[in-house]
């Protein structure tokens, strides 16, 4: 049979993947950072020269642009000589996140490294190792079909997953008909055990803005003005104290009022998996106790509740020794997690009529959209669900359990309202894989098996 062909080159030729895994991950295709510009575009013909070389076809980089920017290339290629078979959509990003801390890393993050069959580097693991699995399983099945597919393949891959994905979102809603398929591939998301096949159904969506207090014109001497001038850091953190109680319920009126609850045998059937809260704790949080909304289960707080979190508070004087000023303004960076039912847009518009209420005396605030993404969730009742749990039964020797994520993937939901397709997400990292910090990781033998997992499942689809 050609899958177990197919299987059989993957597994011959795996220590050769891994080689070629290694070199796209020296490259620090860091896209939230111009200085990288560059090397994300290196990065982006790597990939394509890679689906150039194992046989697909119009393989080209596509620029992307907004209105106020120019954004980091898409890489495009097809192969559609099957007509009546499914089309399958593969998705993947080749950007990463900053590796800073960098002191905190054991090796550094471009120089990847195999430590207790785990490779280390940063975008290991998200979403360049995953990514590579489905360019893999396409070269294995080319091969092993004598250059031909058992399915019709489109692959879509972006640079910019890491700051919200704007480019590909436009060209997704521009070029709709370019794009459609049957089903979407998505590999970027986490098995939730060790050797527990797992499909995400669900994903939280996002908006990450930007809140900046201003009070006096310029910065001004404490001395001299503190007791009378406001202080636009003072007046951040009484307004990021108002945000969020310290159970962890959002305080923002009426941001409670369109969140969809899952299904009584959705919730039922997450208490059957294999979750330690202790071993979360330590293994994975890392501090002296989890926090969170009453009345919910650590799952139900991280998949389907809307959260509000502070990433940085930059501004005012930071450097060595004293320097004795009022800062002219202060700035906060903070997202919201969505549910389904839940919209970037009326979130947005709930939380700046908020922070307008809210602000101090004294000083003005002003809140910015920097990116956003719409939650979602799938039906597990279509065939191209079924086929990939057959695969992953067949790999793993286990069945397959169905669960949400807590992140966003704010493409997903564009592929599956834009494109009107079913997503189907099928991730092989590990929860401790310690995606976005430092010594970030992919355990190689879930590398393997997720190609075999995606060679099989194309096959059935095919068939």
């Amino acid at each position: 049979m050609a899958v177990e062909a197919a299987v059989a080159f993957a597994k011959d030729n795996g220590a050769r993947f891994i080689e070629e895994l290694k070199a796209l991950l020296r490259i620090p295709s860091v896209s939230t950072d111009p200085q990288h510009t560059g090397q994300v575009r290196q990065a982006a013909e790597f990939v394509a020269a890679e689906l150039r070389r194992i046989g697909l076809e119009s393989v080209g980089l596509i620029e992307t642009s907004t209105e106020t920017r120019t954004g980091h290339p898409l890489v495009y290629a097809e192969w559609l000589k099957l007509p009546g078979k499914p089309t399958v959509l593969c998705y993947g990003h080749y950007d990463v996140q900053p590796a800073e801390p960098l002191e905190e890393w054991v090796s550094p993050p471009f120089a990847p490294e195999v430590r207790n069959g785990n490779l280390y580097a940063r975008g290991a693991v998200d979403d360049k190792g995953q990514m590579w699995m489905h360019v893999k399983a396409l070269e294995a099945l080319f091969v092993a079909g004598g250059g031909k597919l058992p399915v019709n393949v489109k692959v879509l891959i972006e640079g910019e997953e890491e700051v919200g994905g704007e480019g590909i979102a436009a060209y997704v809603r521009a070029h709709a008909d370019r794009l459609r398929a049957d089903v979407a591939l998505i590999s970027d998301t986490d098995l939730f055990a060790p050797d527990l096949p797992t499909l995400c159904v669900g994903m939280r969506g996002m908006i990450y803005t930007e809140i900046e207090v201003r009070g006096a014109r310029t910065d001004l001497h404490s001395g001299m003005y503190g007791g009378a001038a406001p202080n636009p850091f003072m007046a951040l953190a009484h307004l990021l104290a108002k945000l969020k109680d310290e159970d962890g319920t959002i305080l923002i009126p009426g941001i409670y009022d369109r969140v969809a609850k899952p299904s009584d045998a959705e919730v039922q059937a997450w208490q059957t998996l294999p979750f330690d809260e202790a071993a979360y704790l330590a293994g994975q949080v890392g501090a002296t106790e989890l926090v969170g909304e009453p009345g919910y289960t650590v799952l139900e707080r991280v998949w389907v509740r809307p959260t509000l979190e502070v990433h940085g508070m930059p501004g005012g004087f930071i450097g060595a020794g004293a320097k004795t000023v009022i800062p002219a303004k202060a700035m906060a960076k903070v997202s919201l997690r969505l549910v389904p039912e839940m919209t970037p847009e009326d979130t947005f518009q709930k939380l700046k009529l908020y922070i307008e209420e809210i602000t101090p005396k004294g000083c003005t605030a002003e809140v910015r959209m920097i990116h956003s993404g719409e939650a979602f969730v799938v039906s597990t009742d279509n065939p191209f669900i079924g086929a990939a749990t057959e695969a992953m039964r067949r790999v793993f020797g286990k069945e397959t359990v169905f669960v949400r994520g807590g992140g966003s993937i704010p493409i997903i939901g564009d592929f599956i309202r834009v494109l009107a397709m079913p997503a189907l997400i099928m991730g092989f990292g590990l929860p401790d894989d310690n995606l976005h910090a430092p010594n970030e990781k992919f355990n190689l033998s879930n590398f393997h098996r997720g190609i075999e997992s995606i060679v099989r499942w194309m096959a059935l689809v095919g068939a």
